[in-house]
């Protein structure tokens, strides 16, 4: 017999004596419980805006489920951030080849208008490979930005940038960075921001953590910089650390062939490509510009924003409409 009933009055409700029970509802255990509380976020961000260049969109970490997209760190931080917190949107404004003062002046503002509670700026590193770039000048662009963004109240996280080493072509410049890098644990300091960093990261000094161009992380490099910033903000994630095998060692002659091989084909390119003012950015715009949930959720009606439906709906693999090429 069910839970609940009276069996000396049937049909009078024992929670509510005096009241008929409605046939039509369920008896209700008299020691039914309330259904426990949802636990606690880990985090209390709910809107996630990463600006910055192509470091920021993922340059050289293949997003495989969208041919010719990349993934990257701030990808896999919002899909951490996202666990347990149903309402978190993400939008990643980034755009490659951009330099500070472009981020600055093209990307603030828009990214204040998504009203985000957190905000990433990566930028400076296109410019440090500039001949002349002046660090100090650079950081008080990027100040600026931070000032603006704290004053409505947004967590802000910025980038100290990687150690370029003493012994490769790089090394010319690591003098700048370092110098880049202490304003900017100065502004974090002065601005109640945080610092993601990226020159005490040891373990970008293996190879494997950078794609071909030794300028952008690999797959692996992305994976491990989007733990150091979950680890910065202090917030509990499922990232592994990685811990690649040495790589056999070379010799003086292999190392200085490969880096003299590496200038060549990817370094000298960009520097000229500075010096004459081309963007380097081939036409890209932001990959992710409007905040949106990481996670699928069940849609009646294709939204086409950017030609596919988001999420995919099924079958539109063989859609004509999905890949327009």
């Amino acid at each position: 017999m069910p839970l609940g009933v009276d069996l000396a009055h049937p049909g009078v409700d024992p929670l509510r004596p005096g009241v008929a029970q409605d046939p039509n509802i369920a008896p209700v255990a008299a020691n039914s419980q309330p259904p426990p509380a949802l636990p606690a976020p880990a985090h209390p961000w709910h809107r996630f805006v990463a600006v910055g260049d192509s470091f920021t969109e993922g340059l050289d970490d293949p997003e495989p489920r969208s041919p010719g997209r990349y993934r990257g760190w701030a990808d896999r931080v919002a899909e951490e951030l996202s666990n347990g917190v149903p309402d978190f949107a993400y939008a990643n404004l980034a755009v490659r080849g951009q330099l500070l003062q472009q981020v600055v002046g093209t990307q603030i503002t828009p990214a204040l208008a998504l009203n985000p509670d957190l905000v990433s700026i990566q930028a400076g590193g296109n410019n440090l490979l500039h001949p002349g770039a002046d660090p100090d000048k650079l950081a008080a662009l990027l100040e600026a930005a931070v000032v603006r963004l704290r004053s409505q109240g947004v967590t802000v996280v910025i980038f100290a940038g990687p150690d370029a080493g003493r012994s490769t072509v790089m090394g010319q410049f690591r003098t700048k960075i370092a110098i880049f890098n202490e304003n900017m644990r100065s502004i974090a300091e002065h601005h109640d921001a945080l610092i993601a960093d990226l020159w005490a990261m040891t373990q970008l000094h293996d190879s494997r953590m950078w794609s071909v161009d030794r300028l952008h992380p690999s797959a692996m490099g992305h994976h491990e910089v989007a733990a150091m910033v979950l680890n910065t903000l202090n917030v509990p994630h499922s990232l592994v650390p990685l811990t690649p095998k040495p790589l056999p060692a070379q010799s003086w002659r292999e190392a200085r062939a490969g880096e003299i091989l590496w200038a060549r084909d990817y370094l000298v390119p960009f520097v000229l490509r500075a010096i004459r003012h081309e963007s380097s950015n081939g036409g890209f715009g932001a990959k992710r510009p409007i905040p949106a949930p990481l996670r699928a959720v069940p849609v009646t009606t294709p939204v086409r924003i950017f030609g596919n439906p988001v999420p995919p709906l099924p079958g539109a693999e063989n859609d004509p409409q999905a890949n327009p090429g």
